[in-house]
């Protein structure tokens, strides 16, 4: 045998060898992970515990939606391992967590913009201010009627369909709508799954909702997104990827995390899933929503492999 031959021996040994050790691997994880919360971060830990299933086919991955608010009440309990937010951590969300003894660690994982929506056949309202939207969802206005927010529109009934009141989508568009997280307009129809935002809106010519740009990426078969304007005289903007990273898409832009608990982070299959969560940015974009750059998704690693050198 040749010294070439033996070393062509060698190097498929070795791979064959690689190969028996990554199944070995993918074997020996094992045990469940829980997670819910925001139903907008739901379509990426959704895809993530798919794509992680498969590498790892002994570890049962459960995803709910519950809502941001929800959801931090079930792991301010200790029922779930990992909570899906749209929004940062609440202070009382925060003393609940402290109460129970759940310590955790909150790790950005992408950027989202939140999308208002039309009925296609709504030509008139593709265009709007941060204003006009007040004048819709600010309780105290609560306009009625499409002309009550521009006299040239139509003199129909505006209906409308957004996040339940336990949704981070809701405290968030509260807030930079309406000036204060929680005051709305009470008349809608809201829904902690934004499934139902979609087939009300794309049902009714003169409906309009909001959620995360997602599921308007999901269904623009169905649906209108209006370009939005922080103010009149200026330029009105789409949600897009550039425009949300770039500050541009105000004030509707936000970030996504999850929060970990420590000590679900002392199990394998928890640690090697969220390791596997921060890595997988073409999960993110498969998604529809917008990747960490890479120097912010650099800084979530060493954030996780720091706290988690904390725990050994």
């Amino acid at each position: 045998m040749t010294r070439s031959t033996n070393l062509l021996t060698v190097v498929a040994a070795i791979g064959t060898w690689t190969v028996a050790v990554s199944s070995s691997v993918a074997q020996e994880l094992t045990g469940e992970i829980r997670i819910d919360g925001s139903s907008t971060v739901y379509l990426i830990s959704e895809a993530m515990a798919t794509r992680f299933k498969q590498l790892h086919p002994k570890v049962n991955i459960t995803v709910g939606i519950s809502g941001t608010g929800g959801g931090f009440k079930k792991f301010a309990n200790g029922e779930t391992d990992i909570q899906d937010a749209s929004r940062p951590i609440r202070p009382p969300e925060i003393e609940a967590c402290k109460k129970n003894g759940i310590r955790y660690l909150e790790l950005q994982v992408a950027f989202d913009g939140l999308a208002v929506v039309i009925h296609p056949e709504n030509t008139w309202a593709r265009k709007m201010t941060v204003e006009q939207l007040r004048k819709i969802w600010h309780p105290e206005t609560a306009a009625k009627k499409w002309s009550d927010v521009d006299p040239t529109w139509p003199n129909q009934p505006i209906v409308l369909f957004g996040a339940g009141p336990d949704s981070g989508t809701f405290d968030y568009f509260t807030e930079v709508i309406c000036g204060k997280e929680k005051v709305s307009r009470s008349d809608y129809q809201a829904s902690e799954d934004d499934n139902n935002t979609v087939r009300g809106v794309a049902g009714n010519k003169y409906a309009l909702g909001y959620f995360g740009v997602a599921y308007y990426e999901e269904n623009r078969d169905k649906l209108q997104v209006v370009a939005i304007a922080p103010r009149a005289g200026e330029e009105y903007v789409l949600p897009t990827p550039e425009n949300v990273l770039s500050g541009k898409y105000r004030p509707l832009g936000r970030p996504l995390f999850i929060y970990v608990r420590l000590d679900s982070l002392r199990r394998p299959e928890v640690r090697e899933f969220v390791r596997f969560y921060l890595r997988r940015g073409d999960i993110v974009d498969s998604s529809k929503y917008i990747r960490l750059p890479a120097r912010l998704q650099n800084q979530q690693q060493q954030k996780l492999e720091k706290t988690l050198a904390s725990l050994d």
